[in-house]
């Protein structure tokens, strides 16, 4: 029989963290707590239940009474409500980690965990972890690993498309508990900034954790203020580290290695500095396959990459060197690697003549860009680059004047497109995102809905032609004002209008009266 804390438990926990204002139990102090919920529509009879967040209505407190609410927890009371029992906090989200932690029965002691930080490159970095993990997982009979990530999650009962890199507190420790007690003994985590600055890891401790990288993002009125508090933010991973594997080359060194010791203890990684625990030598493309040696004090080998992008030889080093604090045998790490596929990064699709090749990749702040594109300039030689990218609403501004700088400088042609437009106008956004094209003398075209713009990109295409759809990855929705709309996948889109380029005549344009369309008049 499942063992439940009582009313008490919780006030007592809150009261040692110094997070308790004010208890007002009504001498239900030993009512069981069945469950943990801040989502008024999901409360099941017992459940204790959270008032949170800006947008916090009382009357969704009214239907998780109704629905068996035994308690509830805030930083205010009702008055409606006084014959409810309830416990008031000093801080929501302070207290949510640790209320999730007794509910759940600390689910991270029962699971191996991986954490990933950073700019970018952390979705990769898990997913090369994960096939690791599950390499060695299946050889010895076990179950997957269970995952949290931005592009899906998956905890032993089911796999979704994520909405968050990180989820609130409670939804992150119930997936874990679900996960635990579906016997998976390993889990990956992607932890974002906003994770770290607003507590939803708290009360958690990873076995590693890997940061990949930083650099300026993230940051409006919505967000981070500025760039010392993203760094801040994002620094706060290693507290809660036993290890941590760092990227030498990430900037601002000095202060990522200061605060890496916070961590039980570190090694690093780097394409640059020989020092570093993990150096990265020799990598090259071979046959369309990333190769790639790591030297450190266990060995020196080469490994090989499928997924396109020599830039991931350092987020798979990352990888490498977290599996080995875990104690994963090397030949899975190769196996894992190989084999290693994240959906909507990186994800290759091929025209039937060969001259087209369109890469999805979620790919959306400065660093992400500039390794991309140059990337690309590198294993495409002759080829034309084309981008298809959106900036979000009222969110990470900077990556509007970021974006249009490097696109600009890279690519031949930019098509400007919507990317979670949220409450500010679309045509706004772009107003500001292409006065950065054009400083970079860059042809750019704005349209609004994403498929046409793919399908118009698709079908230009007259050359060698690499088209890079960034920003969304295998996400099926837009967020316009408060509500998702929701759409195919850029993925789905490239399915949809490859076989359109590949069974056109195009071959045919060159000869004179012939009457072929040309795309200006195919598209008027």
């Amino acid at each position: 029989m499942k063992e439940y804390y009582q009313l008490d438990d919780y006030r007592r926990r809150l009261e040692e963290l110094g997070l308790l204002a004010e208890d007002h139990l009504l001498g239900q102090e030993r009512q069981a707590v069945t469950d943990l919920t801040f989502n008024s529509k999901a409360v099941i009879p017992g459940t204790l239940f959270i008032c949170k967040g800006v947008n916090f209505k009382e009357a969704y407190l009214k239907e998780a009474l109704e629905r068996g609410a035994v308690c509830y927890v805030s930083e205010i009371p009702y008055p409606a409500e006084k014959d409810v029992p309830y416990l008031l906090v000093s801080d929501i989200r302070k207290a949510m980690p640790y209320l999730a932690d007794l509910c759940f029965h600390s689910p991270w002691k029962d699971l191996k965990t991986v954490w990933v930080g950073g700019t970018k490159g952390k979705t990769t970095t898990v997913y090369y972890v994960k096939s690791i993990i599950d390499a060695f997982l299946e050889a010895t009979g076990s179950q997957e690993s269970a995952l949290s990530s931005t592009i899906d999650s998956y905890d032993g009962e089911r796999r979704w498309e994520s909405l968050n890199s990180t989820p609130e507190a409670v939804q992150l420790q119930a997936m874990m508990r679900r996960a635990a007690d579906h016997g998976i003994t390993h889990m990956e985590i992607e932890v974002s900034s906003q994770a770290l600055k607003y507590d939803r890891v708290t009360a958690l401790r990873a076995n590693v954790g890997i940061f990949v990288n930083i650099s300026e993002d993230h940051i409006s009125p919505n967000e981070h203020q500025d760039f010392e508090d993203y760094l801040s933010s994002k620094m706060k991973m290693f507290s809660y580290c036993d290890h941590a594997v760092v990227n030498l080359d990430a900037q601002p060194q000095d202060r990522i290695l200061a605060a890496a010791k916070d961590a039980g203890d570190f090694v690093t990684y780097s394409e640059k500095d020989p020092s570093a625990d993990y150096y990265i030598s020799e990598i090259k493309k071979v046959d369309g396959e990333t190769h790639f040696t790591v030297v450190c004090k266990d060995f020196t080998d080469t490994f090989v990459l499928t997924m396109p992008g020599l830039f991931n030889a350092g987020n798979a080093t990352a990888a490498i060197a977290a599996c080995q604090f875990l104690g994963i045998p090397r030949e899975y790490m190769h196996e894992g690697l190989y084999g290693a596929k994240a959906s909507g990064r990186m994800e290759p699709y091929i025209s039937k003549d060969k001259k087209v090749t369109v890469l999805v990749d979620y790919a959306h702040n400065k660093l992400s860009f500039e390794e991309l594109f140059r990337s690309i300039r590198k294993e495409f030689v002759g080829h034309d680059v084309v981008a298809i990218y959106g900036c979000p609403g009222y969110k990470a501004i900077n990556r509007r004047k970021d974006l249009g700088e490097v696109a600009g400088k890279y690519a031949d042609k930019v098509f400007l497109t919507v990317e979670d437009p949220g409450r500010e106008p679309f045509d706004h956004i772009c107003e500001e995102a292409s006065a950065y094209l054009r400083a970079e003398n860059c042809p750019y075209e704005i349209i609004e809905d994403r498929g046409v713009a793919i399908h118009k990109a698709i079908m230009e295409c007259r050359k060698p032609t690499v088209i890079l759809i960034l920003g969304k990855g295998n996400e099926t929705r837009d967020r316009y004002g408060t509500m998702f709309m929701h759409r195919p996948s850029d993925s789905e889109y490239v399915k949809m209008y490859m076989p359109f380029y590949d069974e056109a005549p195009f071959h045919a344009l060159e000869i004179p009266g012939n009457g072929t369309q040309t795309p200006e008049e195919y598209y008027k």
